[in-house]
């Protein structure tokens, strides 16, 4: 009789290259680490009945663990040209329900499952066991070259191309090298060793109770730096497990790229809240593939670009540190037209923990500059600016040497008279307040002194601002000349806490840098260079942070 293809198949001596190309597959499958049978299949879900006894062989099944289903049959040739010649991932995710029963020994000193107590039939029965797994995709070897020249190389596709429900299907739990080369694959079409070489950063390990007859302690997990770019990537562990040492792994081999034989520089930036990354850290063990601070990462390459690399590397921090002279002071000129609103930003969040009224109120104000055209609008924003600076100055901050109080346009003749006319109390300081304001260039010192007095003319009921401000609405299409802005900041002047209370961001200011940090940074980046920012001595630049972040730019020519 004649036999089936299939047999006809089995029985065939295949080609060399057919006969390698099966090697590949095969060596997915190990017979020793048989566990089950799939007894149920469908394109998203597996069920795979399993049993004790083999279950015990293999080192048991954690959840999410890899399992692989297949119909190869080890040590058996493989024809890859054939349906069945693919081997299916899996992921454990839960149990599955199988027919079962109950037995109590009732006995303290034996369990339900003694010899003593139940029969052999079953204690069998009762062994197996159903796994529930996600199918994650399928494991095939396809041909890169041609008929004349052909290249099998493994691929894998993240789905199922056709199953059969009622076709058994063999499962395996991979372990050791099998486990290596699932968890380091790579597809052939897209990666290159030579040009994306894999770095080891971890090993396999399901769960915290890795015992070592699970046979996965040690198994090498591998990345390739290229993949992280314009990707999101997340990193997630328990405590004192290695998330920062893997992070400095990860950062030190997208640095090294430019040293490769196809140099790539890509621009990274990393937030460090600890100074972890940009200060030596004790918890480095091995320099050579972690250097102690991930700062002197340019160390590592080639000693002849080593001052080329140095300048591929730049910190910024709040402070000086003594280990780092070449660090990248982060200050910010909070007197610059650019950076009012960013500074007031930062104030803000320096006064987050204060409830009182007129520090909620100050927290309210904006720096939004008005339209060009509108004459009114800007006189007004200029006027709260002018006030602003000022209490800036009486905070501590050090405005810049070519910066001087603008008052010409600001503050009109009829508020000045009414200033010097009043018959309230406090009029001698009303009247000094008038000369300062009419000087059309005052000093930062006499800002101070006019700014707390005009407050208290706003507020003083006997000041004779009230019936200023009824004839100025009468005329004006702006509401009243003092608006909510200008009061919240003259407010702070009254309290002498106020400008103390400001006086916290002192140590963030600067009045000799014109550039804006961030500006920096960001050309820094362009330049594909590495930089680190240490927020460990920053009181509220980056307030927001509260873990390190990482983020991976594009390449930069």
């Amino acid at each position: 009789m004649v036999s089936s293809f299939a047999q006809q198949l089995e029985g065939a001596k295949l080609e060399p290259d057919l006969q390698a190309a099966g090697e590949i597959l095969l060596n997915l499958v190990e017979a020793d680490a048989y566990v089950g049978e799939v007894f149920a299949l469908g394109y998203e879900e597996a069920l795979v009945q399993i049993h004790d006894f083999y279950r015990q062989k293999v080192g048991g099944i954690p959840a999410l663990s890899f399992l692989i289903a297949t119909r190869i049959v080890p040590a058996r040739p493989v024809d890859v040209r054939q349906e069945d010649a693919s081997a299916i991932l899996l992921r454990v995710i839960d149990h599955a329900d199988l027919p079962n029963a109950q037995r109590v020994s009732g006995e303290i000193d034996k369990t339900w499952d003694d010899r003593d107590v139940m029969d052999p039939t079953t204690n069998n029965l009762l062994g197996f066991a159903g796994v529930r797994c996600r199918v994650i995709g399928t494991f095939f070897v396809s041909n890169m070259g041609n008929e004349q020249h052909p290249d099998f190389r493994l691929s894998f596709g993240s789905d199922l191309s056709n199953y059969y429900p009622n076709r058994g299907l063999k499962v395996f739990r991979p372990r050791g090298d099998v486990l290596e080369r699932i968890v380091n694959y790579r597809d052939p079409r897209t990666h290159s060793v030579e040009n994306n070489p894999l770095v080891r950063f971890a090993e396999v390990r399901y769960a915290s109770t890795n015992r070592p007859f699970q046979q996965i302690s040690g198994v090498p997990v591998a990345l390739t730096p290229t993949d992280l770019l314009g990707q999101k990537t997340a990193l997630f562990g328990m405590t004192r497990i290695g998330k920062s040492n893997t992070t400095k792994i990860i950062l030190k081999s997208i640095f090294e790229l430019r040293w490769h034989e196809k140099p790539l520089r890509v621009g990274q930036i990393v937030f460090d809240p600890d100074g972890e990354y940009a200060n030596e850290n004790e918890q480095d063990e091995d320099n050579n593939r972690n250097p102690n601070a991930i700062k002197n990462v340019w160390a590592l390459g080639p000693s002849a670009l080593h001052t080329e690399l140095r300048m591929d590397v730049v910190t910024y921090g709040i402070t000086p540190h003594k280990s780092d002279p070449r660090r990248h002071l982060m200050l910010l000129n909070f007197f610059r037209d650019e950076n009012l609103q960013t500074g007031k930003d930062i104030i803000n969040s320096a006064l987050a923990d204060h409830r009182d009224k007129y520090i909620l109120n100050f927290r309210d104000v904006i720096f939004e500059p008005p339209a060009a055209d509108d004459h009114s609008a800007a006189t007004r924003y200029n006027r709260r600016v002018l006030c602003y600076r000022a209490l800036l100055s009486k905070a501590g901050l050090a405005p810049p040497t070519n910066l001087r109080p603008q008052t010409k346009g600001l503050f009109g003749k009829s508020l000045l008279d009414a200033m010097k006319q009043s018959t309230s109390p406090e009029a001698a300081q009303y009247g000094v307040c008038a000369a300062i304001l009419e000087k059309s260039s005052p000093s930062w010192g006499e800002m101070e002194q006019a700014c707390a007095a005009l407050g208290n003319f706003l507020t003083d009921k006997n000041s004779g601002f009230s019936a200023f401000d009824q004839n100025y609405v009468q005329t004006s299409s702006s509401g009243s000349w003092a608006d909510d802005h200008l009061t919240k900041i003259l407010g702070m002047f009254s309290f002498a806490n106020g400008s103390r209370l400001v006086g916290r961001v002192r140590p963030q200011h600067t009045n000799s840098i014109s550039e804006d940090y961030a500006d920096e940074i960001y050309a820094d980046l362009v330049k594909g260079r590495m930089v680190i920012v240490d927020q460990s001595s920053a009181l509220t630049v980056w307030s927001s942070s509260s873990y390190s972040r990482t983020f991976f730019g594009r390449p930069s020519c």
